[in-house]
């Protein structure tokens, strides 16, 4: 990797800032990846360590991650290790698809997922597919799979669209708005309707609405679009941040947590005593799974199920949609060139948008695996204990793979297949999220809806600046837009 001169904007700290035409210095050198004996592993040299190991790195690492990866990169190279404070171990950050393949790919006993030092894990629990390792994880995923294999996805698509319909009706003119907002009201009736069964009579899951749910339901639904309110407002995070080192939630996050988690215990119990069911929700499914015992699944492991899939599916889909129009809407031509292809019927190009978007923006930035062996990334090696971080954000910004890496042109995926190891919007190898189907068919739908019905003011404001929050990469001002008109 040699870094490149043209590149200014990472060396100075906003990279999202960079000119269309300006380079990331990414490319690859030494493709050669994967584990190591301990006599080879003293045949290489450790990575860099561009920062030293102070609060105030482990701080601006925390939150401006893009910025601090891209200008240390550019400096040293695209193996970077970081000793920080609070971080569970040495992190050693890797873009090159190579490299990442290495990892992903590898059997999970020598680099298991670190879920468990996720900061998620307090809230979703022990019990769900996106902590669980080994045999108990692939157990989990194969209970999963059928509800969001493509046939059930399917049946889903009318829910999609009518509540896409419903709250688009409601979207204001003339005024400024967050699309992060309209869309977080699409994507939790979706959610709500596959995950646990509601749905609502006119496409939209209001306080109004009459007996389209019973009252268990009704309350898991207000405690639920509380409990999404809170965790993504500033006392929220900083609760969420406050329990990073604990296994179970403590403090602000209990209480928030609390609420969510009685409501659910009141549907499954209305469920399990026969109470109003649908055949097709997720719910139902885990109620009816058995163990390897043959056991129906306990309750805790229903609802950590049960958070992980609502956490999962809702936020993520909404912020990609927000996104999309903030880099839309910043592209006069493009955004242009979407409308009329929205209008034509023109999936493929609509879909492009999505998957350029999920690029450059991708709102997973990074994911992470435990190293058991020592390991060779390129011309370095790393240590056992080492967590290796796949940066989805460089790997996305890649001169090799993407060139003109800063620029949006969803052009560059029509009419080709991409490696599945240059893009990583769901993650990969055993860890691929279980719902992309369902996000790219919801993305499919919403986001054409949105280039059909509603004519968005184009400007050349800078960029939206990336806040990182939990595991997520989201638009600082939730993708601000000024509808002029709305069919």
């Amino acid at each position: 990797m040699t870094a490149s001169t043209e590149y200014h904007p990472a060396l100075t700290g906003r990279w999202f800032d960079a000119a269309p035409d300006a380079a990331s210095g990414l490319v690859s050198t030494c493709a050669e990846a994967g584990p190591l004996s301990a006599s080879d592993a003293d045949a290489l040299p450790a990575p860099p360590t561009p920062r030293r190991a102070t609060v105030r790195n482990a701080l601006r690492f925390a939150r401006r991650e893009g910025d601090v990866v891209f200008a240390d990169a550019a400096r040293c190279g695209d193996v970077l290790t970081y000793d920080l404070p609070g971080a569970p171990g040495r992190l050693v950050v890797i873009s090159d698809p190579a490299h990442v393949r290495s990892v992903l790919t590898a059997d999970p006993a020598i680099a298991p997922s670190a879920t468990r030092l996720s900061p998620l894990r307090p809230i979703v629990g022990p019990d769900s597919v996106l902590t669980t390792l080994a045999e108990q994880h692939r157990r989990q995923r194969t209970a999963l799979l059928p509800s969001f294999h493509r046939t059930s996805v399917a049946r889903y698509t009318d829910v999609i669209e009518q509540a896409s319909a419903a709250h688009l009706d409601r979207w204001p003119t003339n005024r400024r708005v967050r699309v992060d907002r309209i869309a977080q009201a699409i994507t939790l009736d979706v959610i709500m309707a596959v995950i646990f069964g509601i749905h609502a009579a006119d496409g939209v899951l209001t306080d109004d609405v009459p007996d389209v749910a019973t009252t268990a339901e009704r309350h898991l639904r207000d405690a639920t679009r509380r409990f999404l309110r809170w965790s993504s407002s500033a006392v929220g995070t900083v609760a969420q941040l406050l329990n990073a080192s604990h296994p179970e939630p403590v403090g602000l996050l209990a209480w928030g947590v609390r609420h969510l988690d009685a409501a659910i215990a009141e549907v499954i119990a209305e469920r399990r005593a026969g109470g109003h069911a649908s055949d097709d929700d997720v719910m139902s499914a885990l109620l009816a799974a058995r163990a390897i015992d043959g056991l129906p699944l306990s309750d805790s492991e229903i609802r950590d199920e049960l958070v992980s899939l609502l956490l999962a599916g809702h936020e993520t889909t909404a912020t990609t949609i927000a996104w999309a129009f903030e880099r839309l809407t910043r592209h006069p031509e493009v955004y242009a060139q979407a409308r009329s292809a929205a209008a034509e019927g023109d999936d493929e190009f609509v879909g492009a948008v999505i998957t350029e978007t999920m690029r450059c923006r991708p709102v997973v930035p990074s994911v992470a695996r435990e190293l058991q062996r020592p390991w060779r990334f390129g011309t370095h090696r790393c240590e056992s204990g080492d967590i290796a971080v796949v940066s989805t954000l460089l790997l996305h910004h890649r001169d090799d793979f993407y060139p003109h890496p800063f620029d949006f042109r969803p052009d560059r995926f029509i009419g080709t297949r991409t490696d599945p190891m240059t893009l990583l919007p769901f993650g990969g190898g055993n860890r691929r999220c279980l719902g992309a189907h369902l996000a790219m068919t919801e993305l499919q739908i919403v986001v054409g809806d949105i280039l059909r019905r509603v004519e968005l003011e184009t400007h050349d404001r800078p960029a939206e600046r990336p806040r990182y929050r939990n595991v997520t990469m989201i638009p600082a001002r939730g993708g601000t837009v000024r509808a002029l008109s709305v069919d």
